[in-house]
């Protein structure tokens, strides 16, 4: 298949919205968020996806953080609009809103709740590639939406002009091979344990919650694959390990990510959005055990880290209710 350029970069942070403690976007603390990550080696920031909890995010939210992470970035790393809607019509509006507020690219959710047919995502995912000049990551998550975009449905989808890329939480590593076999899409690794057995059959890059923590290992891992050391990056995938499951496997990745960044000083409040609420007792002591076995990762050191179990406590119900149908 031809090989098309990439317009979204390879080492992509779903980015989480860093809130102060009455639940309200902490706009300050999301400059330097965004700053930090890219200095440490993203070049494409995701904002208002599933980790930058898009559900409770206003619309108006989501199209500053837009404004936002485009001003923070300077050209130096690609802003793509995550999120999205369950209703197409919906889901059109943010993403034209998004085109104009300055994003790269848009990464477009499976519907969820509704549970369409396969028919009804074909036609979803064409009319919102449709109404945009942007290019277009589609987001396969059956786990979080409930359906799967099938083989035949991402067959047909590759042939839009404006969708070039996936975005993998599926893990069915067959069809990823057999995707890659048949169209020129691109696809994004969107399960952080997952990375570098997506890159070894051909993935572009990877869309990641532990990348908020440091991006810097996984910069190594993109550069190592691209350079054919697969020592290098099996290495860097192997001291990962634990932050992955520090970040991925107890409570909601963006409760951890919020966690950690708050304790190693990096945000103002650890507060995620009602029905989130941040770690129990049990489920925070079980994400410090975790970080105990975290040695030799670049861009993060544990060994002044401060975890507030207090501040984490319980969600925030903001003062204006999000729009998301």
């Amino acid at each position: 298949m031809t090989q098309r350029e990439n317009p979204f970069g390879q080492v992509l942070v779903a980015l989480v919205t860093p809130f102060q403690a009455d639940g309200e976007v902490d706009w300050a603390a999301t400059e330097a968020h965004i700053d930090h990550c890219i200095s440490s080696g993203a070049d494409g920031i995701v904002v208002t996806g599933t980790t930058g909890e898009t559900s409770t995010l206003t619309d108006p939210e989501k199209i500053k953080l837009v404004e936002v992470a485009k001003s923070v970035s300077g050209g130096r790393a690609k802003i793509i609009t995550g999120g999205g809607s369950n209703e197409t019509a919906h889901a059109i509006e943010l993403y034209k809103a998004s085109e104009k507020a300055g994003a790269d690219g848009v990464m477009i959710v499976t519907p969820y709740y509704n549970k369409p047919t396969q028919a009804g995502l074909l036609t979803h995912f064409r009319m919102v590639a449709d109404s945009t000049d942007l290019p277009v990551i589609l987001y396969d998550i059956p786990g979080r939406t409930g359906v799967p975009i099938k083989y035949e449905t991402i067959l047909r989808l590759a042939k839009h002009p404006n969708v070039l890329a996936v975005k993998d939480a599926k893990g069915d590593f067959s069809e990823v091979s057999r995707v890659l076999n048949q169209t020129d899409l691109m696809y994004f690794s969107g399960d952080d344990a997952n990375v570098l057995p997506h890159l070894s059959i051909g993935a572009t890059g990877l869309i990641g919650v532990t990348a908020n923590i440091t991006a810097a290992p996984y910069r190594t891992i993109i550069d190592a694959v691209n350079a054919g050391d697969l020592h290098t990056a099996r290495e860097q995938h192997q001291r990962l390990e634990p932050l992955v499951r520090a970040i991925m496997t107890h409570v909601p990745g963006t409760v951890a990510a919020k966690y950690v960044l708050h304790g190693l000083g990096r945000i103002s409040s650890p507060r995620v959005r009602l029905p989130l609420v941040g770690p129990e007792e049990w489920e925070a002591a079980m994400i410090e055990d975790e970080l105990a076995l975290v040695h030799d990762v670049a861009g993060v050191d544990f060994q002044n880290f401060r975890p507030d179990r207090n501040a984490a406590a319980g969600g925030a119900l903001p003062k204006i209710a999000g729009t998301t149908r």
